[in-house]
């Protein structure tokens, strides 16, 4: 489990650096985000998940609030997608 919540912290830390540095891959994340993490990571997200972004100002704070693991039937650590 240590590895998976390593390995998603890195990915998710390389998103966002090429969110920083890629004006088209961030324009893509915000328009199309299924086809921007398959085009750029390699990630293949099923039809029924949603993804969403939301890009922080600088007097911004943005908090998510992840589902109460005793009302989902997934491990929240590993994402709904994930078998």
């Amino acid at each position: 489990m240590l590895t998976m919540m390593v390995s998603e912290k890195t990915l998710h830390e390389d998103i966002i650096e090429k969110a920083w540095t890629d004006e088209h891959f961030r324009q893509q994340l915000h328009s199309n985000p299924k086809q921007a993490l398959r085009e750029a990571f390699g990630i293949v997200i099923p039809e029924n998940i949603q993804v969403r972004t939301v890009e922080e100002q600088q007097n911004d704070y943005v908090l998510v609030i992840p589902p109460n693991p005793s009302k989902v039937n997934y491990d929240v650590n590993c994402g709904p997608w994930r078998s």
